[in-house]
């Protein structure tokens, strides 16, 4: 990842001269605050500036013209100066955006309701941000072998499917604790949850001390050096206040309240290990705490994990000019938005499939729907493997109930059961079609 440039001191606008300073202000008044993009300096500098200026005067313009709508936030940095937020048009387009596509009515938002399918598409989501949010912090497998794990509920043999069970169940209790106000014991409760059998014995659970170095780096650069250790208990209440919306005074807008949130907790770095992806756990109560339903069935971290630089860049953006959060919540409400839009395709992708294998299905043989998604599975993997436990995973359904599930269809003929052990494993046939039909003809 190259490291973007820092920008200008705008402090030495003034020795700009009048007559330059004069331009800059006159420009200013004309810098957009529409849905143009938010541009750090790294970026501006390699487009074309207004004609008759240059790249400097145009910076120190279109500061001028975000200063004017800079709101100072609760976070401090390490020198007790405010982190800020502007107010672009932009900005309050993503948000409104999400009030609309992750509280209210989106396209298929009934099937997702459906509580006959709803728990097979949290459990989908889980297991997804489960994945992707340790892979960004180093854990090494594959989403196949990390799914299959999670599914047939087997215990982790690596320290990256460590990593994802821990992170697994750390997002089911966040499911638990959406409505309970956030509290440094429970940020604990998260870190240590996340971390389980991850870290020394310990670490987990409990704030960094001052003799422990969690400096981020990147090919031996520095990139954050976090506040002091003995700065982190007070920090650590005044992030919750923020959370709970009892700080500040004034209004903060729900989504770009949890955004806030994500990037506080990196920013403190509070623990030895782990702090993204309890950073990212957060985020996640933040928006079901403000009411937004659907960031229970969103993977956030699988947009993160395919571009990381990019995710690096909007936490660097913000340290390297003049603490302005705006870029990193700009980033953040984006990347909700496209993992909605994923969501969309996703559940059209599930509908469509189950439709393709209903045509096969002949009306009456009462077949429901988690059988469905099992049969058209089977058609689409021969030998596929599915096992009573990985059933109910998949389903977030009972033992009983999965093991009915699977015992029916292995009834009538359309699934192999054999014996593993103790254990009973259901293969998928490589003749299912032709059962199918010949179990239709016989009703």
């Amino acid at each position: 990842m190259k490291l973007p440039q820092t920008p200008p001191d705008f402090r030495k606008l003034p020795s700009l001269g009048q007559e330059s300073m004069t331009r800059i202000f006159a420009l200013q008044l004309k810098s957009p605050q529409d849905g143009a993009p938010y541009l750090h300096w790294d970026e501006l500098r390699h487009r074309d500036p207004p004609e008759g200026y240059t790249h400097e005067e145009w910076w120190y313009a279109l500061k001028l013209a975000r200063g004017m709508s800079y709101r100072p936030m609760p976070l401090l940095d390490k020198s007790g100066e405010p982190f800020v937020i502007s107010s672009p048009d932009r900005l309050f387009e993503l948000a409104t955006r999400v009030d609309r596509e992750a509280s209210g009515a989106i396209e298929l938002s009934e099937d997702v309701r459906d509580p006959d399918r709803r728990d097979k598409y949290v459990a989908d989501s889980l297991f997804e941000e489960a994945i992707t949010s340790s892979q960004l912090e180093g854990a090494a497998t594959t989403r196949k072998a990390a799914k299959e794990m999670l599914r047939a509920g087997r215990r982790p043999t690596t320290h990256g499917e460590r990593m994802i069970l821990a992170n697994y169940r750390a997002m089911e209790r966040i499911r638990d604790l959406r409505s309970e106000p956030l509290s440094p014991d429970l940020i604990l409760e998260l870190h240590s949850i996340v971390t389980a059998e991850t870290l020394p014995p310990g670490e987990s659970g409990r704030l960094r001390r001052a003799d422990e170095d969690v400096r981020v780096t990147w090919d031996d650069i520095v990139l954050h050096d976090p506040p002091p250790a003995d700065e982190l208990p007070r920090r650590l209440e005044a992030l919750c206040r923020f959370a709970n919306g009892e700080i500040p005074e004034r209004y903060v807008h729900p989504a770009i309240r949890a955004a806030v949130v994500h990037f506080w907790l990196a920013y403190d770095h509070p623990f030895t290990d782990g702090n993204g992806r309890t950073a990212r756990g957060l985020f996640y109560w933040s928006l079901l705490h403000e009411g937004y339903w659907l960031a229970e069935y969103l993977s956030v971290s699988r947009l993160l994990r395919r571009a990381p630089a990019s995710y690096a860049r909007a936490f660097l953006y913000t340290e390297t000019d003049g603490n302005d959060l705006t870029y990193f919540v700009d980033y953040q409400l984006e990347v909700v938005l496209r993992s909605i839009g994923q969501l969309r395709q996703y559940l059209e992708r599930e509908m469509r499939k189950a439709r393709e294998t209903e045509k096969v299905l002949r009306p009456g043989q009462g077949f429901n729907h988690r059988q469905v998604a099992i049969l058209s599975r089977a058609l689409r993997k021969p030998g596929a493997r599915f096992t009573i436990a990985s059933h109910q995973n998949s389903h977030g359904i009972a033992y009983a109930t999965s093991r009915a599930d699977l015992q029916d269809l292995a009834r009538r003929g359309l699934l192999d059961m054999q014996r593993d052990g103790r254990r009973q494993v259901f293969r998928a046939p490589e003749d299912l079609q032709v059962r199918i039909a010949n179990s239709s003809d016989s009703r």
